[in-house]
C-alpha cells in the first residue's frame, strides 16, 4: 500500500496526523486538541464499561494470536523449506525465535471477517509474515542488532550475507507463493502487498535520514510510522478479504482499520523501547536513545519547547552514560503519555471503522481484542 493510498485513508499524510493530537500543547491538557473524531473516539473509550480482560495465554497474549500461531507455525516452517539450502539455517534460526505473528493474524481474520474459511487464505497469511520477517532481519542489520526476542539475530550469528540475501529470499517467495495460482483475487492481493512493502520500505528510509537530522517534526514521524509500520498491516487487515473477494468498501474499511492500528502498535513500540522491560522486550534499556533514534515520545518532547526541550536536545547530542539516560527518560515523559494518548486514538478511530462494516460477529470481536491489545502491550 503507497503513501497516496494511506492517505486517501486519512491515514499519514501531512496535516493529517498532528489533529489527533498537537504536540504543542501540554501533555496534562487531555484532548482538548483532538478533532472531533478523534475527541469522540476517546470519549467513547472512557465512556465504556470496563471491559473484563481477555483469558490470558501462557505467552501473554490474546487467544486469537496463539490460536493462528498454531496454524501459521507449519505453513511458515514449509515455506522456508522451500528456500536454498545455504539459507536454511539461518531463517530456520530466525524463524525458531517466533513473534507476535499480529499480521498473519489479521489476514486470517479479516477473511473470516467477511465469511470466507481461514484455511482459505493461509497463503495470504505466510506471504505477510515472509515480507515482516525479511524487514525484521535487515532492520537489525542496519541497527546493528546483535539480539532479537532474547536470541542472536541473524547477521549476528550466521554474518551480513547470510542476513542481506536470506532477507530478500523472504520477500520474494512471498510474491511467488501468492502468485502460485493465477486467480485474479491472488494477482491483486500480491500487487496489495508489493505497495504495501514499497510503502514499508519508504518509511524504513525515511526513519534512517531522521537519525542524522537535528530536528523532526511530530508530522513527520507519525508520516514515517504511516508507512514503516502501518502500511503493511493495512495490507494485513484487509488480505484476507482481497483473497475472499469481498466488497471493495469492506477491503477499504478493513485496511483503514489496520492502518490506524499499525500506528497505534508502533507508537507503543516506540515507548516500549525507552520505558520496555529489557526481561520481557528482548532489548536494552533505553536502547532506542542510544541508538539515537528520533520515535514519537522524543519527537513530541522537543517539538513541545522550553527549557525542558533544550536540555534534552544537549543531552541527545552528545554521549549518553547511564545518568544522561536516567535523566534523558524523566525529560520525555511528556513525550511517553502523549505517545500513549496517540496510540489510543488511533485504537478508537480503528474501532469506529469496524461499527461501519458488516463482519460476522465473531472475528469482528477479535478484530477488536487485537486492536485492544496493540494499545496496551508490552513486549
Amino acid at each position: 500500500m503507497t503513501q497516496a493510498q494511506l492517505s486517501s485513508l486519512g491515514v499519514g499524510a501531512p496535516g493529517t496526523e498532528p489533529e489527533i493530537f498537537d504536540a504543542g500543547t501540554d501533555a496534562d491538557a487531555g484532548t482538548a486538541s483532538l478533532p472531533a473524531t478523534g475527541r469522540r473516539g476517546l470519549a467513547r473509550a472512557r465512556r465504556a464499561a470496563p471491559r473484563a480482560a481477555p483469558a490470558p495465554t501462557r505467552q501473554g497474549l490474546p487467544a486469537v494470536l496463539e490460536r493462528y500461531g498454531e496454524l501459521l507455525g507449519p505453513a511458515l516452517d514449509a515455506a522456508v523449506a522451500k528456500l536454498h539450502p545455504a539459507l536454511r539455517p539461518a531463517l530456520q534460526h530466525h524463524f525458531t525465535g517466533a513473534g507476535k505473528r499480529v499480521r498473519g493474524a489479521l489476514v486470517l481474520l479479516s477473511a473470516a471477517a467477511v465469511g470466507a474459511e481461514e484455511q482459505a487464505v493461509v497463503d495470504g497469511a505466510v506471504a505477510i509474515e515472509l515480507v515482516h520477517n525479511f524487514s525484521l532481519i535487515h532492520d537489525d542489520v542496519i541497527d546493528g542488532d546483535e539480539e532479537r526476542r532474547h536470541r542472536p539475530t541473524v547477521w549476528a550469528r550466521y554474518g551480513l550475507g547470510h542476513a542481506i540475501v536470506g532477507g530478500d529470499a523472504l520477500v520474494l517467495a512471498a510474491v511467488e507463493l501468492l502468485l502460485s495460482e493465477p486467480h485474479p483475487a491472488r494477482v491483486r492481493a500480491a500487487a496489495v502487498l508489493a505497495q504495501a512493502t514499497q510503502a514499508m520500505i519508504g518509511g524504513q528510509a525515511e526513519d534512517m535520514v531522521f537519525e542524522g537530522r537535528p530536528a523532526v517534526t511530530v508530522d513527520e514521524c507519525l508520516t514515517m510510522e504511516a508507512g514503516k509500520t502501518g502500511a503493511l498491516l493495512a495490507c494485513a487487515a484487509s488480505l484476507g478479504a482481497i483473497l475472499a473477494e469481498a466488497p471493495d468498501p469492506v477491503i477499504t474499511g478493513l485496511a483503514a482499520y489496520g492502518a490506524h492500528i499499525g500506528i497505534a502498535f508502533q507508537a507503543v513500540d516506540d515507548v516500549l523501547g525507552i520505558w520496555g522491560d529489557p526481561s520481557v522486550t528482548g532489548k536494552p534499556v533505553g536502547s532506542d536513545l542510544l541508538a539515537r533514534k528520533r520515535t514519537l515520545p522524543v519527537t513530541v518532547a522537543l517539538e513541545a519547547g522550553g527549557p525542558r526541550a533544550a536540555e534534552l536536545a544537549e543531552l541527545l547530542d552528545g554521549p549518553l552514560d547511564a545518568l544522561d539516560l536516567a535523566r534523558a527518560t524523566v525529560l520525555l515523559e511528556c513525550g511517553r503519555r502523549r505517545s500513549l494518548t496517540i496510540a489510543e486514538a488511533h485504537v478508537e478511530n480503528a474501532l469506529a471503522i469496524l461499527e461501519e462494516l458488516e463482519l460476522a460477529p465473531g472475528p469482528r470481536a477479535e478484530l477488536v481484542e487485537l486492536a485492544r491489545f496493540v494499545s496496551r502491550r508490552d513486549r
